[in-house]
């Protein structure tokens, strides 16, 4: 079963770019949401992380903070 994916990020972000594009090369669907311009899902994303900062990902209702590679995988199965 394909697991719940949300990915909490800006257009300017680095980080979130190449988190973006990770997910992508990998063929994992996920939900995109642009903090910056979406207030109710930044208050959210805040609630939910802790952080101001993006990325924030949220796998199957787990938080990970920034883009850890290593944890992601591990999350998502995905051998490198």
């Amino acid at each position: 079963m394909a697991k719940k994916i949300i990915l909490y990020s800006t257009q300017s972000c680095s980080y979130c770019v190449m988190l973006k594009n990770f997910l992508e090369k990998h063929k994992i669907e996920f939900e995109y949401i642009d903090v910056s311009e979406n207030q109710a899902k930044a208050k959210e994303m805040v609630e939910k992380s802790g952080q101001m900062g993006v990325p924030v990902i949220e796998i199957d209702g787990e938080i990970i903070v920034g883009f850890d590679k290593a944890k992601i995988s591990e999350l998502l199965g995905i051998k490198e």
